[in-house]
């Protein structure tokens, strides 16, 4: 997203495990570019964290901001990557959006960082 990205984080309490986080929003919207119709979805994050998590509470008003923003599903998926990889630097992360039905087609999108 191109506006300014405020993600709160926290020290990851346990740096020398590999461990999984998965975070389901399962409320999302945002709104179709093409007809300004509301879009509703579910986003699943999961990562491994390296040095920080992700603070729940600023990931919610992140979401949020999606709401009144006109946006392809396949920009918006690739752009929450970008953003929370970007301010966690985790060691992997997948980010996979699920559209609800719209005219009888369901989309499901999954875009994945790795570090080398």
């Amino acid at each position: 997203m191109a506006d300014e990205v405020n993600l709160e984080l926290f020290d990851n309490p346990r740096p020398g495990r590999e461990y999984t986080i998965t975070i389901r929003v399962p409320e999302f919207t945002s709104l179709c570019p093409k007809t300004g119709q509301p879009d509703f979805g579910e986003i699943t994050i999961e990562y491994t964290p390296d040095k920080t998590c992700i603070e729940l509470k600023s990931l919610k008003f992140y979401m949020q901001r999606y709401r009144n923003k006109g946006v392809f599903y396949e920009q918006l998926t690739n752009d929450i990557l970008d953003d929370l990889a970007g301010a966690c630097q985790p060691h992997w992360m997948r980010v996979t959006s699920r559209f609800s039905p719209r005219g009888g087609i369901t989309t499901d999108i999954m875009a994945e960082f790795k570090t080398e």
